[in-house]
């Protein structure tokens, strides 16, 4: 069979470039490489004195991007790992400060299409979904070990799914015959919970599902709510963090972690002055997220729910 090529038609490109506003020395973080579609653009703004670290849990975007930036290796270092370890990365790599990190939250084509990753319901394959296929837990072993009510919660919180109870009892049903181990099995089984005249509408009836269990097969939520408060404290003054959601709990994650580093107050609203000593790192760019265009959506319909926000980092009061 031949390989597909690892790719991910980048979202909002211009828009993100625009709003890094990269300085051609500047330090850049792509903390979901991908096919590095979005790090081409950013890299090749920058001379040899600037930096892009491009860090990616996936081995087969690692293998792609490492192709795709040859060209702009000089100004490229490419780190397996997933971002909620780009602290860490940074401080490996001796970097106290960067002035822009990139965050698409997106799954790349390359993972939807490519049957044996296990995220489509479109073709048949294994159930994985894993990013990063050394971790540990897999689609599989959620759907067969989870309980009932641990799977509805799923389907309804990440998938938003109000046939998440009738699906989670099918699943536990369906696998007292044995073990769901393929995604065709799945989707029959979500397809089969919701009733026919329904079936027709919002797409693919067994969309909601797969993106629920990818969502915590990877943690998807966890990780971003424990690392992008960490991301703004290390941007410098003027430097933009940047982050493309998907999900509207995503979105909400991002909206909420960037007005909080903008007015960290917890003082009464009565209080004449603050007293809890907790001083902003910077201002939030967009009060309202930026989407796609008309025209991108059509040209790339995996565009249509993406959001945009953007934050910029200034020095704390003293």
């Amino acid at each position: 069979m031949e390989e597909k090529e690892f790719r991910h038609i980048p979202v909002l490109l211009d828009e993100v470039i625009e709003g890094l506003r990269i300085r051609p020395d500047g330090i850049y973080v792509d903390g979901t490489l991908g096919g590095a579609g979005h790090s081409y653009e950013i890299a090749s703004r920058l001379t040899a004195g600037g930096r892009l670290i491009g860090i990616d849990q996936d081995a087969d975007a690692i293998a792609a991007a490492t192709r795709h930036l040859e060209p702009l290796k000089d100004r490229v270092t490419i780190v397996r790992e997933n971002y909620v370890h780009m602290m860490d990365v940074l401080d490996d790599l001796g970097i106290d400060k960067v002035d822009g990190i990139l965050l698409d939250l997106g799954v790349s084509s390359y993972q939807l299409d490519t049957a044996d990753r296990g995220f489509s319901y479109m073709e048949e394959a294994m159930l994985d979904m894993r990013m990063d296929q050394r971790s540990g837990i897999s689609a599989a072993d959620i759907v067969n070990t989870y309980s009932e009510a641990e799977i509805a919660k799923i389907i309804r919180e990440y998938g938003e799914d109000r046939f998440a109870g009738n699906i989670a009892k099918n699943i536990v049903k369906a696998r007292e015959n044995g073990e769901i181990r393929t995604t065709t099995e799945l989707a029959e089984i979500v397809r089969m919970s919701i009733p026919k005249k329904l079936q027709l509408t919002g797409g693919h009836p067994a969309k909601r599902t797969f993106q629920a269990i990818r969502i915590a097969t990877n943690d998807e939520l966890g990780v971003l709510e424990t690392s992008i408060g960490g991301m703004m404290e290390r941007l410098t003054e003027g430097g933009r963090l940047a982050v493309i959601t998907f999900h509207s709990l995503e979105d909400r994650i991002v909206k909420n972690a960037m007005k909080t580093a903008e007015n960290p107050c917890i003082c009464p609203p009565d209080f004449p002055v603050c007293v809890c000593g907790r001083k902003s790192i910077g201002r939030v760019l967009t009060k309202k997220p930026i989407l796609p265009s008309d025209e991108e959506c059509e040209r790339n319909p995996r565009a249509k729910s993406a959001k945009l926000r953007i934050f910029e980092g200034t020095r704390a009061e003293q």
